[in-house]
């Protein structure tokens, strides 16, 4: 794509930015307007985004698969889809970030805007998020793929005539790029999104402890001890390495990555964890078309851990960068502050191209149904602050 097809406010770079152009000119050719004050400090636009972005109004139905292993993860449909949408209705699974479930408001956005083009939409959530069951010693990574897998093959077989897509913010970007690549000969996926992907787990730790980030940190921290302490008698008896009492105490994420996760997966000590488990690597093997949307001021996922090189050689990526929005925040667009993110447009003009084969798209401003107006801020932690 010439550079004149993109304004200079943004990054556009990618081996697909041809391919995709068209079916993103809307969005391209037009300036990042961030909103006034809230999104001028990456630290005021993250925290903004989690306590005060209106949590849209959803019921859904649950569904507790049973995996491989023994354990459990949560799916949440949207009540009544099954029986009001089609079968062959393209399908977009969320994965929220760590700690995240169907209850944050980043995902119900998301949600409704997939919904309102009438996708079927299902959230992933791991063990433990979302008040999903926990009932073996075990709880998820960065590194595990294998729920990720299985939630994907449960919801082809049942829905054997829809296209699937998904889409992962922060650390469920990282699993879910990481299942692109390693997954990328038997990949059922259709198409996929990465947002505010770390990329690089060694450099987003080094900065998780800098400054102001040490606030996330801690705050990631109490959600983590509170999903352990809710399920703690499973692990009172585990043997090896393990350090219960680290885990439940956990004054940062490394402290709990330490004491349980690390081990868990198998892994020498947390550095090893963390070198190994960055999709940064699986870029290069990407065979699904990608988008990936980073904010250059992600205090959680740095910009410099965004593997530019390998997105470039790669026909299948795309990449955006926008100059602002923080971590889970891009307050800016039509529905700014309060509303949805400036990136959920965007990404249903990508997904919606790639489920239609067609270069028309709609434009990005277009509004939510009205059934969920209704704005809340009640219940909202720094839980949402997930990485």
């Amino acid at each position: 794509m010439p550079d004149h097809h993109h304004h200079p406010s943004l990054e556009v770079i990618g081996g697909a930015r041809d391919r995709f152009h068209r079916a993103l000119q809307t969005t391209l050719r037009v300036p990042y307007n961030h909103y006034p004050y809230i999104a001028s400090n990456c630290h005021v636009e993250t925290i903004f985004a989690a306590f005060f972005r209106s949590i849209p109004q959803v019921r859904f139905r649950r569904e507790c698969l049973r995996v491989k292993d023994g354990g459990t993860v949560a799916l949440d449909w949207v009540a009544g889809d099954h029986r009001r949408l089609p079968p062959d209705s393209p399908i977009l699974i969320l994965l929220p970030g760590l700690t995240g479930g169907s209850e944050d408001s980043y995902v119900r956005h998301m949600l409704i805007r997939a919904r309102s083009k009438g996708w079927r939409v299902v959230v992933f959530n791991s063990r433990g998020c979302g008040e999903s069951p926990v009932i073996t010693p075990q709880f998820y990574s960065a590194s595990f793929l294998g729920d990720t897998g299985e939630v994907v093959e449960h919801v082809a077989a049942r829905y054997p005539e829809a296209k699937l897509y998904a889409v992962g913010w922060s650390l469920g970007a990282n699993i879910l790029v990481r299942y692109l690549g390693q997954e990328s000969d038997t990949c059922r996926l259709s198409g996929a999104v990465s947002l505010c992907n770390p990329f690089n787990l060694v450099i987003a730790d080094e900065d998780f402890h800098k400054g102001f980030n040490n606030i996330y940190d801690k705050a990631l921290a109490r959600a983590l001890r509170k999903i352990f302490k809710k399920h703690a008698p499973l692990f009172e008896d585990m043997e090896g390495e393990f350090n219960i009492p680290l885990a439940a105490n956990a004054k940062s994420v490394r402290d709990f990555d330490e004491g349980l996760t690390r081990v868990s997966f198998g892994f020498k000590s947390v550095d090893d964890y963390y070198s190994t488990s960055g999709s940064f690597k699986s870029i290069k093997d990407v065979q699904r078309p990608l988008l990936c949307i980073q904010a250059a001021n992600d205090p959680i996922a740095p910009s410099r851990a965004i593997p530019r090189e390998d997105i470039k050689e790669n026909s299948n990526c795309l990449l955006i960068v926008t100059p602002k929005g923080g971590h889970l925040g891009w307050v800016a667009g039509s529905q700014a502050p309060r509303g949805a993110p400036w990136t959920d447009p965007v990404v249903m003009d990508f997904l919606e191209h790639l489920e239609k084969g067609s270069t028309t798209t709609a434009g990005i401003f277009d509004s939510c149904d009205s059934e969920v107006a209704r704005n809340s801020s009640e219940g909202l932690q720094l839980r949402y602050l997930e990485v």
